[in-house]
């Protein structure tokens, strides 16, 4: 395996935790071959000409340098061209890593860095909802344990779409099962009633016009701490993939191809299809402002973000 010193990799992508694990790896390949490397570990909304020179500089005390600058569309319009350096003709003793969240900031120094050929890449996409079940069973098997494919949806149905909460979940079950087997009866122990109160469920409920079903499970939630905007979000994206699956009417798609048009797991389909029933252009578009307006609220233009939500999840399930 090549040293990692001497060498430059660029990790791109929306999805932290997975970026983060690139980094790690690369920082752990440096500290297993000089366990003595200096390491900085900073954002580029930190740099400047004398930071920069110090974080990727020989030291004092380490004969090696690790260095991390992180959202790179902050780094500085004078510095662009000695990070271009600093990547292009990296020192024998520094290992460097630079970290772009995506996005069209700084797009113009992300360009230039993939065109260097020396520069290696690595990619931290955006996990679409319908991969989130392949990536909880990628996570038991890092932790060389097995569930079934069904375990790892119920997960996700009921910890929801964060990567670091899924991956979070998988360590506790890990760590507390039995023969390194995750079933349905240890995921229901440890998240028993959260499947039926995520934002996810609220938004189902709402988007069906269960109104009554939609406000219990929206109490339930936020008695059990789970964050407002994640309730806004799962709305937003519920009424988005309606919007879709409305325009994709017609278009002869294939169940899987359509699922992968709207954002969903092909089984969501059906589901969505009997939302769809109650719902026509015009009133998605009011509900997407209507979620729009709750999501600022909750975000701080209102007094009382619990009441913002109520009035949002009855407007849209009247509708």
């Amino acid at each position: 395996m090549a040293s990692p010193f001497g060498r430059t990799l660029l990790v791109t992508g929306p999805e932290s935790l997975i970026a983060d694990r690139h980094v790690a790896e690369r920082v752990a390949a440096a500290r297993a071959e000089t366990a003595e490397a200096e390491h900085n570990d900073l954002s580029a909304t930190e740099l400047d000409a004398g930071s920069l020179a110090e974080i990727t500089g020989g030291s004092l005390f380490a004969s090696r340098t690790i260095a991390v600058i992180r959202e790179l569309g902050a780094v500085p319009a004078d510095l662009a061209d000695a990070v271009l350096a600093l990547a292009g003709d990296t020192p024998a003793d520094l290992a460097l890593v630079l970290v772009h969240p995506g996005g069209q900031r700084g797009k113009g120094l992300l360009d230039k860095l993939r065109k260097i050929r020396s520069v290696e890449t690595a990619d931290s996409p955006q996990v679409k909802p319908w991969e989130l079940p392949r990536f909880v069973t990628a996570e038991v098997r890092r932790h060389h344990a097995r569930a079934d494919p069904s375990v790892a949806q119920l997960l996700v149905d009921s910890v929801g779409h964060d990567l670091r909460a899924l991956a979070a979940a998988v360590d506790q079950l890990v760590a507390d099962s039995e023969d390194s087997v995750i079933d349905e009866r240890l995921v229901r122990r440890y998240f028993s009633g959260r499947a039926e109160a995520t934002s996810f469920a609220i938004a189902d409920l709402a988007l069906a016009g269960e109104t009554a079903r939609a406000l219990e499970h929206l109490r339930w939630a936020l008695a059990t701490g789970v964050p407002a905007v994640l309730i806004t979000s799962a709305l937003a994206s519920g009424l988005r993939g309606l919007g879709k699956l409305s325009g994709a009417r017609g278009s002869g798609m294939r169940e899987g191809d359509l699922a992968r048009e709207v954002g969903v797991p092909p089984w969501k389909l059906k589901t969505m299809r009997n939302q769809l029933r109650g719902w026509d252009d015009r009133r998605l578009a009011r509900a997407i402002a209507t979620v729009a307006t709750a999501d600022a609220d909750v975000k701080g233009a209102a007094d009382n973000a619990d009441y913002a939500l109520e009035r949002a999840v009855l407007a849209i399930a009247a509708r």
